[in-house]
């Protein structure tokens, strides 16, 4: 009898592997949050997502091409457009090389990625554990956080599979890539830029990860399911208000 309940506890206590929680994230993401609090582990998400950002960077750099990437965020800041316009072609030419030098940054995702990741994870955290009386720990809501914007490999994939199929083509925007947002198809109209952001920032990829964080922080942090949304969607509502006050103060 001993040897029997040694054999079932192991057998309850085994949960899953790396490798079902990113499928479960998808399809049964209370499985892999719960999941959590038995095992922390965060390296299969973040080396998923860092070898596609690898990818993903060689392929605008190279498929896109530098011009059409710097044109991209031209259209985008009328200021930027203006100076540019007004500029001598010596001066223009700089602007642009600078422009296409922060791109080249684009295949150290994976150091930005995980820095971006360890802010965002303390930042949920701390807001759980201090304003909702949560009790996660940082290596648990690291956990969360790469779980949770597992939809945005997804995304990534399907700008990788948009470029190679040439559905962008010339008119690639690097800051609105594929139509999952509203914005998208309001681009080149006579919109403010302000509000091309907000709508932009209403994608379903990114409502999708707000949802499954939610999920992950409630569970790790034993807050209710309303706190949890919360502290997600108030830190998504800050992100979006700055990145909408960029694009108004650009123009």
């Amino acid at each position: 009898m001993s040897d029997m309940a040694a054999v079932q506890g192991r057998s309850a206590g085994a949960g899953l592997s790396q490798a079902e929680r990113v499928v479960d994230t998808f399809i049964a993401p209370t499985k892999t949050f719960t999941d959590i609090l038995r095992d922390s582990s965060w390296w299969l998400p973040y080396l998923l997502s860092a070898a596609l950002g690898l990818l993903f960077a060689y392929v605008i750099l190279n498929k896109v091409g530098l011009p059409t990437l710097v044109d991209g965020v031209v259209h985008h800041s009328k200021s930027l457009e203006d100076a540019l316009a007004n500029a001598a072609p010596a001066d223009a030419a700089k602007m642009r090389s600078r422009i296409e030098t922060q791109f080249k940054f684009s295949y150290a995702f994976p150091v930005l990625g995980l820095l971006f990741g360890v802010i965002c994870a303390g930042g949920l955290m701390a807001t759980a554990n201090f304003v909702f009386g949560g009790h996660a720990k940082y290596k648990q809501m690291l956990a969360v956080w790469f779980y949770g914007t597992l939809p945005l490999f997804l995304f990534n994939l399907l700008v990788i599979i948009s470029v190679y199929a040439g559905l962008s083509g010339d008119s690639f925007d690097i800051q609105n890539a594929i139509g999952t947002n509203i914005g998208y198809y309001l681009s080149g109209s006579e919109l403010p830029h302000w509000l091309l952001a907000l709508l932009s920032a209403m994608d379903v990829f990114a409502f999708w990860s707000a949802v499954l964080l939610t999920i992950g922080v409630s569970i790790v942090a034993g807050i209710k399911r309303s706190s949890a949304a919360f502290v997600v969607f108030g830190w998504w509502f800050v992100y979006v208000l700055l990145k909408v006050a960029g694009a108004a103060i650009s123009g």
